[in-house]
């Protein structure tokens, strides 16, 4: 039996901070007090004016194929991150081979180093004692409806139906916490509200979570995909979480009341960023273009007709977007290029890049994104900024879980990936915008509920020692847009099932994370 004492700091409880030592014996937490007593050859952690927190959990992370390299395991560790939900936005390895997440979200997810195929049970299986953190995965919709239907618009015949239906169900036996959508991505935006009813139907059944990136962007239209998400819940019982809810607050605090009035209750997980981050072909170009690989889009542009009808198909999309519009080549920045041709792009905005290089801020992302692939992410300014004074209101609802909806690959990530738990640390918790108990709701407790992650989220006796110690005097998030990849500061000792994975400021090279499954 392993055991470790954090000794002499504070553990942040419902009501408060009290000073307490925290007493963890084979994986679990024996004793919480200040008079313990302690087994004899038992490792000490000195906390000293630090708090002692349940673990934070990233509700919709994109690590899930990274998360074995050593950079980001530091990243999450060092922002107090010990759990990550993954297979987000409806696109994920799992099930299947791997070949279209590796394809189509190659600029999001990365290539998992080895899971070739085998389904969700076996994708769970590559974290068990390989990483310092646990990971949770979630069926991805449109790797389900691109593994039966294929790329095509158009609703799934019956036959189709069911075997998606059969698929979701498989993967929610094999421990999948729920199903998740990408309603703006190809192939997630052919599914309509009757095949996702049906879907959730299979999840309703076993208590699962409907995950939702909702349809038709966000911002002033987001009321749109709340209502498709509550007629989903009405329809056919299940739990609904929205991810990376964005849009004024006033608006959402209104719809999600008016929602939960009307018998469609949701939680939703959000950033403390103003900017987003996502794939420019999303973003773009109309759905017959956007499907993985280049051949549509190159064969689209191949004259100067086709061309100037995928340009005016762009300026349709972005002109109509409202979190785009007018500005909307000032709005959006390279993230990860990885054509070596347009590489020294990154960092810059299509507007900048476009008059250094000479050309328009369209054709040059039509030819960034033939030449890449496809595999371009960008970092998105949406046209009102929100200080953190803004968001407090809505990250103090109940319903909030900490996302980072942190991207890894590339050179130029968005910062939240690196600084999205500390930040909220700095700006919510010490800054006194939310009380300590309010944050550690919005960091763990709300998420291992919403999700079922077991017995985590608390300082309790008897709960998974996935635990923290926080310095609230030097806790800081460290990544910005010009330096995104610095790792945050002020927490330094982590536990993850009773061992520690980080200590003093350093990774462990311990690995007790495990694939999370539902219930278990």
């Amino acid at each position: 039996m392993t055991s470790v004492l954090l000794r002499g700091g504070s553990v942040v409880g419902e009501t408060g901070a009290l000073r307490a030592d925290v007493l963890v014996e084979d994986g679990r937490i024996t004793g919480v007090g200040t008079d313990l007593d302690v087994p004899a050859g038992a490792t000490m952690v000195d906390c000293g004016e630090r708090l002692v927190m349940p673990g934070s959990v990233d509700a919709h992370s994109h690590g899930g194929s990274l998360v074995f390299e050593p950079e980001v395991q530091l990243a999450l560790l060092r922002q107090g991150v010990t759990t990550i939900v993954t297979g987000q936005d409806g696109v994920g390895p799992a099930p299947g081979d791997g070949s279209y997440a590796d394809t189509y979200f190659a600029a999001i997810d990365g290539p998992h180093p080895t899971y070739r195929g085998g389904g969700i049970g076996a994708l769970l299986d590559t974290y068990d004692g390989t990483t310092p953190v646990n990971v949770a995965t979630l069926v991805p919709a449109g790797t389900v409806r691109q593994q039966v239907v294929g790329d095509v618009d158009g609703p799934a015949t019956p036959e189709q139906l069911a075997a998606m239906r059969a698929t979701v169900r498989a993967g929610l036996d094999a421990g999948a916490v729920g199903l998740a959508t990408g309603l703006d991505y190809v192939p997630g935006l052919f599914a309509d509200t009757a095949e996702l009813i049906a879907l959730c139907t299979e999840v309703a059944a076993v208590d699962g979570l409907y995950v939702s990136h909702m349809r038709g962007g966000y911002e002033t239209n987001a009321r749109a995909g709340l209502d498709e998400i509550a007629a989903i819940v009405r329809s056919s019982g299940v739990r609904a979480h929205v991810s990376h809810l964005h849009a004024p607050v006033d608006l959402l605090l209104e719809a999600l009341a008016d929602l939960e009035r009307t018998g469609a209750p949701m939680s939703f997980d959000a950033y403390p960023y103003s900017r987003g981050c996502t794939i420019l072909s999303m973003l773009l170009l109309p759905a017959a273009l956007a499907r993985p690989g280049t051949t549509d889009l190159a064969r689209a542009i191949a004259d100067q007709d086709g061309r100037a009808r995928v340009r005016g198909a762009v300026l349709d999309r972005v002109l109509g977007r409202a979190d785009l519009g007018t500005g909307w080549a000032e709005q959006i920045t390279l993230s990860h290029v990885p054509a070596a041709e347009f590489h020294a792009l990154q960092g810059r905005t299509l507007a900048d890049a476009a008059e250094a290089t000479g050309t328009d801020p369209v054709d040059l992302a039509l030819d960034v994104l033939v030449d890449s692939d496809l595999q371009v992410t960008v970092v998105m300014r949406v046209p009102r900024p929100r200080t953190a004074d803004d968001l407090a209101p809505l990250f103090r609802h109940r319903g909030h879980s900490a996302g980072s909806d942190g991207i890894f690959v590339g050179t130029h990530p968005h910062p939240r990936a690196y600084g999205t738990f500390a930040r909220y640390l700095e700006e919510y918790a010490v800054a006194g915008r939310l009380t300590w108990p309010e944050v550690q709701r919005s960091l763990s407790t709300t998420a291992v509920e919403r999700y079922r992650l077991g017995d985590r989220g608390r300082v309790a006796v008897g709960a998974v020692a996935d635990l923290v110690v926080v310095d609230p005097e030097t806790v800081a998030a460290q990544s910005t847009y010009d330096h995104p990849m610095r790792v945050a500061e002020g927490i330094d000792d982590v536990l993850v099932a009773g061992v520690l994975v980080l200590a003093d400021g350093a990774l462990t090279h311990e690995t007790p994370g495990q694939g999370l499954r539902r219930g278990r």
